[in-house]
């Protein structure tokens, strides 16, 4: 066959090959019947060779003859059936396979269907077809249009293959099936063969696949299978569709002749995974066409069971065939009733976490589909998550799907965990709520990453209309994860409240006795609304800046919505967060644009609901005082049934709150609309978003009563709340009421039961009924009851609030400037006082006392005492002791009456209407017992103040009319006598009333016998005092309160400057108290010092020693200068009676050590009033050896570095009375301590106050704790001045 060798043909049949071939010899030797078989395989090497590198010259000389190439196909087509050697055969018809295909002529192909015909027509056995059946194959296989020739022109081969899948020859029934797959892949060949199909094939086919057994087989079935599958009519018959439902819900049918789930089951089961694939491939192709139809056979026979199986494998073509399997069937509920999901969840779950590790993007998004998928069908009557460390295993899978960097996988996870927080599936206790709070979290913190940072801070109102809505598709995608985002955290929300009814999902009933856990539902929902708040809300107005979709704005008003019922107890903090925030704007505004015209009905009816709730739950904060389970019902009816049909703008509902509804054929709907605007409008209002303008909102308001008005029309209570509310708040911004609307609100409150129905506590309400008269005069009494009523709810209810809302509820005192502009409301105020409960009254008190702390207007309080003169003529002639005693707002009157006298800050001379008050309230302190407390303190209190701050012609009538008392004096008497019974506990932190009662006792007994010996006056009953018992008092005061032994020291100071010889006071002692015989005194000094005993002398002195020294410590001003003010009065009385005792006194040597331990307190305790005064006592009595001069010139050194201007008055006082002592002593000084005391002096008679001739004033309430507000009722300062002053 070289060419050089072959002289018998020319030589253009010469191929230049290595070593040259000629064609023609080649042609001839495959055609020579006598050639050996060795030669022609030889040949036919030769010729494939050439085919493969020479092709073109081939073909060019084989076409210029065709009987050549006629023989050529000839010879080799007759090889391909003669030729028994395998290998051989497969190489002729890989010649012959070539050739006609380069050949590209059609006579070829029907001259070898001829050929084949022929031979099978006369062939023996089917084995002996084989290699046709191979050639025809891969013929089939090569050249598109011959199975189109096949089945058109020669349909007669057809006949002959069913015969081939019947032979039991596995290589023969392999080629069959795949010349039938190219057959049935073409459309004419399945359009001409599908009765052959039905008639002839089916049933070899599903018996031939069915007990296959060499690969080769089982893989051309299943691709001939896959052919089928692509035709619904074949899959109909394949899946034997005419059975009967019935049958479908039977197993048995399964029993037939290899029925096809039952074949596709059986490859599953192999460990061959292209089998696997290829089976599954074959369900999903047949499911593909009809779930519901053919999916119950396969799920009868158990394939979804073997599908899972084929999860745990290494193949990504298998695992995303059966995702794509196992997602069909999804759609049919039989699927999840015979519990396949249950079985095979814990294998996709592991195929998750095996796949995630895979870098195949679309694996990963079919796997979580399926997931979802499954998550959002199974029943929920069938728990799919039988095993706790499974739903564990899902929770982590879904975390880690968080991390990937493709978008289109972090959107299908998402989805997944939406369908994933469902009761059912997270059924198993514990319920893993940390873990679920991680899932969230980092799902919302996923969305947000992606969302670019808001550009400003705005209101949710003002996010509605970004400037381009033109989305890109990452935008999209943004979109979408942002929605599957949301309806995650409305399904965390769903599945917090159906926790709710659970007690099993509580707490972890897992924890160990004493711990604390946090796997608590009460935790989870805590954390719902705090990343609601930090997270999801921030995110979704972040997104609003860009686009509005009414898609995500639904599922995020929902979610809002479900959160009302997530956590109860913070229901009402959550609602005011929102409503401060502008949602009630924001979901107006979605509703107007999006749900106009019955579109978005489903955004509709969220924002409705949400808008209904949110509403409902201000109201419960707001009206928590007064609720009405009927008021709350019918503003709910209201709410339901308008809210879905107000879907217009602002301007258009203000618009409507002005129209008539009679002009309207639905007046009920109008009205409806009209009383939810204003119920928005006003909740909106209470939480500072005016997303209404003030002006158009009182106009439209104003025309919407003139309107309800004059068609006769009251709205109910909680609309005319919402409506006077609007009205005050706006206005300012309005124009003022005129005649007509304030005859409507009159008369429209005038029809109501009760005013408090439509009060809301607010000062701008309180303004808006005090500002005009005509409302004034018909409803201030009302109106300023029910305010002080609600005054202090409004405080704690502002104190609670954690989410710094605008403090409109609480102002302070905002009746303050109301009064100083309109001084009659200030009887509003008293008849209140009296006519109202003691809690308003003393809120009254409390607003009146400021007020007058304020006011400079003398007329007002002129205005008071005549108002409280006829206040108490009326209640002394009605009321009678037991009455007044029970009356509980006269102890309120009386301290207002009280404070009203603290206004009068010097001398004043009294009038007739403060004599009659004095007689009055001297009258009524006769009527009542010592036990009291609240009418005599503040009485007592008034009666000494009118005694101090006067005039002395005031002061001497003063003094007559409560020496006339009769019944004050004895009530003083009992009073004062009930300190030596009273137990006192240990020290409060303020003055308890039966102790501060008892210092007003003492303190105005004291002032009695002080003016009563200055003017003289007439007494009508004298108070009768056991001496010992005073003295007891102070020596062994144990643990009476300061005030107290102030009081009981400022009594002894002017029993002690009247030489006990007062007209008023009668003097016993303890042991003459029950009708003995004056004892004797003992010694001389005991009779020169009568009543007082020298023993009771040394006693009291000592006391007071100690008590200076405690007090001293305890930086107590008030006592140690009443020690020291005591010391003074007493060492005056010695001095009196009897010089001598008064200098043994003044110079018993533990004065010294009382001196050195006061001085012990470092520099500034030289200048301290007390010490000076104790030293110009000393000195005044020349004690020497108590008071050095090594003292007094320690005090001159001091006194000259100190800072004279800004000495305290005490110090000052203190500094020069000590100087002008030492002038007056005649102490030995140095010259230059005689100056630096004249120049001392020259300084301080320049800038000290003239010391007021009535300065001895203490009031009794130091540090006791108020009857009313913060009321302090001490002068600490007077104090000081009287006790340096005395």
């Amino acid at each position: 066959m070289a060419a050089e060798a072959c002289g018998r043909h020319a030589a253009g049949w010469a191929l230049p090959l290595r070593p040259p071939l000629c064609l023609a010899c080649a042609v001839g030797t495959l055609g020579d019947g006598g050639a050996s078989l060795v030669r022609k395989k030889h040949a036919l090497s030769r010729l494939r060779d050439a085919l493969a590198w020479q092709t073109l010259p081939v073909i060019r000389l084989l076409a210029l003859d065709e009987r050549v190439c006629a023989s050529l196909v000839g010879a080799l087509f007759g090889m391909c059936h003669t030729v028994e050697d395998s290998d051989a055969q497969d190489q002729f018809i890989e010649v012959l396979v070539h050739l006609v295909v380069e050949l590209k002529s059609e006579q070829y192909l029907r001259c070898i269907l001829d050929e084949s015909q022929k031979e099978l027509s006369k062939a023996t056995t089917m084995r002996g077809s084989l290699p046709i059946f191979t050639l025809l194959g891969k013929l089939a296989d090569a050249i598109p249009v011959f199975a189109d020739i096949l089945v058109v022109k020669h349909s007669n081969l057809v006949d002959h293959l069913p015969l081939g899948l019947m032979y039991p020859n596995e290589g023969v029934k392999a080629a069959v099936c795949y010349l039938y797959g190219k057959l049935y892949s073409s459309p004419v060949g399945t359009e001409r063969l599908s009765a052959h199909f039905e008639e002839k094939l089916c049933g070899l086919f599903l018996n031939t696949l069915g007990h296959a057994q060499t690969k080769e087989l089982q893989v051309n079935c299943l691709g001939l299978l896959k052919e089928l599958l692509k035709s619904d009519h074949f899959v109909s018959i394949l899946m034997n569709n005419s059975r009967t439902e019935e049958e479908s819900e039977n197993s048995d049918f399964l029993e037939g002749e290899n029925p096809l789930p039952l074949v596709l089951k059986k490859f599953l089961l192999t460990r061959d995974e292209m089998l696997q694939a290829a089976s599954s491939h074959c369900v999903a192709a047949v499911l593909v066409h009809s779930p519901s139809r053919y999916a119950p056979a396969f799920i009868h026979a158990d394939v979804p069971e073997f599908l899972f199986e084929c999860l745990l494998c290494n193949s990504e073509i298998l695992i995303w065939s059966v995702y794509c399997c196992l997602l069909l069937l999804t759609e049919e509920r039989l699927f999840f009733s015979k519990c396949h999901t249950v079985y095979g969840i814990e294998s996709l779950v592991r195929s998750l976490q095996d796949v995630l590790q895979l870098n195949n993007v679309e694996l990963h998004k079919q796997g979580l589909l399926l997931f979802t998928e499954i998550l959002k069908r199974q029943p929920v009557e069938i728990t799919l998550f039988t095993n706790r460390g499974v739903c564990l295993d899902a929770i982590d899978v879904l975390m880690k799907t968080m991390d990937c960097p493709v978008l289109e996988v972090v959107v299908g996870a998402v989805k997944a965990v939406a369908a994933f927080l469902r009761k059912d599936h997270l059924s198993s206790p514990p319920v893993p709520y940390e873990k679920l709070q991680k899932l969230l979290e980092a799902v919302l913190k996923r969305c947000a990453d992606l969302s670019p940072p808001q550009s400003s801070k705005k209101h949710a109102g003002d996010l509605l209309f970004p400037v381009s809505q033109s989305l890109s598709r990452v935008s999209q995608r943004q979109g979408q994860l942002l929605l599957n985002t949301l309806e995650s955290f409305r399904s965390a929300c769903r599945l917090a409240v159906e926790y709710q009814s659970d007690p099993m999902a509580q707490e972890n009933a897992f924890t160990a006795p004493g711990s604390e856990s946090k796997e608590t539902l009460s935790n989870f929902s805590e954390f719902l609304l705090r990343i609601c708040d930090n997270l999801c809300i921030p995110m979704v107005m972040n997104y609003l800046e860009r686009a509005v979709s009414s898609a995500v704005m639904e599922v995020f008003i929902s979610a809002l919505n479900t959160l009302f019922m997530v956590v109860p107890n913070m229901r009402i903090k959550f609602s005011k967060k929102l409503a401060s925030s502008s949602f009630i704007r924001l979901t107006l505004e979605l509703k107007a644009r999006f749900c106009s015209v019955q579109s978005n009905p489903a955004l509709n009816q969220a924002c409705s609901r949400f808008l209904c709730n949110l509403c409902l739950s201000l109201y419960s904060a707001t009206e928590k005082e007064r609720i009405s389970a009927q008021e709350e019902q019918e503003m709910s009816e209201l709410l339901q049934k308008g809210l879905p049909q107000l879907n217009y703008t602002v301007a258009e509902s203000l618009l409507l709150l002005a129209e008539n509804p009679e002009a309207f054929s639905l007046d009920q709907s109008l009205c409806s609309h009209q009383h939810c605007f204003i119920l928005l409008s006003y909740f909106a209002y209470t939480l500072g978003d005016r997303f209404v303008p003030e002006a158009e909102l009182f106009l439209a308001i104003r025309n919407f009563l003139l309107s309800a008005q004059d068609r006769g029309n009251c709205p109910p209570p909680y609309i005319l709340r919402a409506v006077l509310y609007l009205l005050a708040v706006c206005q300012d911004k309005g124009k003022g009421l005129d005649s007509r609307s304030l005859c409507t609100i009159r008369r429209i409150l005038d029809n109501l039961p009760d005013l408090g129905l439509v009060y809301v506590h607010c000062p701008l309400l309180l303004e808006f009924f005090l500002r005009y008269p005509e409302l004034m005069g018909r409803f201030g009494h009302q109106v300023l009851q029910l305010w002080f009523s609600w005054e202090d709810c409004s405080q704690t209810e502002t104190e609670e609030d954690g989410f710094g809302l605008p403090d409109q509820l609480s102002s302070a005192n905002p009746l303050l400037p109301i009064l100083k502009s309109n001084s009659s409301i200030l009887l509003i105020l008293l008849d209140l006082v009296c006519s109202s409960s003691v809690e308003v009254a003393q809120k009254v008190l409390v607003t009146l006392r400021t007020f007058l702390e304020r006011s400079e207007d003398v007329l007002v309080c002129d205005l008071l005492r005549s108002r409280f003169l006829q206040i108490l003529q009326q209640l002394l002639v009605e009321s009678s002791s037991a009455s007044l005693q029970a009356n509980r707002n006269l102890p309120i009157l009386l301290s207002l009456l009280f404070l009203v006298q603290l206004r009068s800050k010097g001398m004043r001379e009294l009038d007739s209407t403060d004599f009659k008050l004095l007689h009055q309230v001297s009258n009524l302190c006769g009527k009542c017992r010592p036990r009291d407390t609240d009418l005599l303190q503040p009485s007592l209190n008034f009666l000494y103040w009118s005694l101090h701050q006067t005039t002395p012609c005031s002061q001497q009538r003063a003094v007559a009319v409560l020496l006339s008392n009769v019944s004050l004096l004895e009530l003083l008497q009992k009073v004062m006598e009930c300190t030596w019974t009273r137990s006192f506990p240990s020290e409060p932190a303020y003055l308890l009333p039966e102790d501060a009662l008892l210092c007003s006792g003492w303190l105005l007994a004291a002032s009695l016998l002080i003016y009563q010996h200055r003017y003289n006056a007439e007494v009508h009953q004298t108070l009768t005092l056991d001496l010992t018992e005073v003295l007891n008092a102070i020596i062994f005061r144990k643990k009476k309160p300061i005030l107290l032994l102030v009081s009981i020291m400022q009594f002894l100071r002017a029993v002690l400057r009247q030489n006990f010889s007062s007209s008023l006071l009668v003097i016993v002692i303890q042991n003459t108290a029950h009708g003995a015989t004056q004892p004797q005194p003992s010694s001389l000094e005991d009779a020169a010092l009568h009543p007082f005993a020298m023993q009771q002398v040394f006693s009291l002195l000592v006391s007071l020693q100690n008590l200076l020294v405690h007090v001293y410590l305890q930086k107590d001003l008030l006592l140690s200068q009443a020690v020291v003010a005591c010391l003074e009065t007493l060492l005056e009385y010695l001095c009196v009676k009897n010089q001598d005792v008064a200098l043994h006194v003044a110079s018993q040597p533990w004065h010294r050590f009382l001196l050195l331990t006061l001085l012990s307190g470092g520099q500034k305790s030289v200048l301290q009033p007390e010490i000076l005064r104790l030293v110009t006592l000393f000195v005044r009595y020349q004690s020497s050896n108590v008071i050095s001069q090594k003292e007094i010139s320690l005090i001159l050194r001091e006194a000259a570095k100190a800072n004279l201007p800004e000495l305290p008055e005490a110090t000052s006082r203190a500094l020069h009375l000590f100087l002008r002592q030492i002038q007056s002593s005649h102490c030995q000084m140095e010259a230059v301590e005689a100056g630096t005391i004249q120049t001392l002096l020259e300084h301080l008679s320049g800038q000290r106050s003239t010391c007021a001739k009535h300065q001895d004033i203490v009031y009794p309430f130091a540090g006791q704790k108020p009857l009313i507000g913060d009321m302090r009722v001490v002068d600490v300062i007077g104090v000081e001045r009287a006790l340096c002053c005395s």
